[in-house]
């Protein structure tokens, strides 16, 4: 996607994402045979539901079909949330992680999983999950020393509200 198309998508697009309550992460424009794919991916600290981006679809391409920023040819259009498995890139995302399980690879090499238990301005407050039997120990880890990072995906947990039951 050029920078002036991805400019005039920007512009037309953030306004109705904002005025829906929610962030725009990121969009992403690809092609697919003959169709380009558009894909406008938003977030929130409640997160997404189907319904916020089906309203969100419609004021998209309502806005998009009024203007030639996509061209003439066939697209087809996409809102969506990031997903689960998303790379952990902004300070609002790992907020958004506190009490998930994430994988840290670090600057120094190592790899780390552990839970985030608060994030401040700096950096993380992490528990370390205990292995074979011992306990959980905190650790600290400041963005500086944080290449990547990345939720990892739970199946036998609890949510807040079955463990507060």
């Amino acid at each position: 996607m050029s920078t002036t198309q991805s400019d005039r998508l920007r512009e037309l697009v953030e306004p109705l994402v904002l005025a829906k309550d929610l962030e725009l992460e990121d969009i992403e424009l690809s092609r697919a045979g003959r169709r380009g794919m558009l894909r406008i991916i938003v977030d929130s600290d409640e997160g997404v539901d189907l319904d916020a981006c089906a309203e969100l679809s419609r004021a998209i391409s309502t806005t998009l079909d009024e203007t030639d920023v996509m061209g003439e040819g066939e697209y087809n259009l996409e809102v969506t949330s990031p997903g689960a498995d998303r790379p952990l890139t902004e300070h609002r995302h790992y907020v958004r992680a506190t009490g998930r399980l994430v994988k840290l690879q670090l600057h120094e090499g190592g790899e780390l999983v552990a839970r985030i238990l608060t994030v401040d301005d700096d950096g993380l407050d992490l528990e370390v999950p205990g292995v074979k039997g011992r306990k959980p120990t905190a650790r600290r880890v400041e963005f500086a020393d944080v290449a990547k990072a990345r939720v990892e995906i739970e199946f036998n947990r609890k949510d807040k509200k079955e463990e507060e039951a």
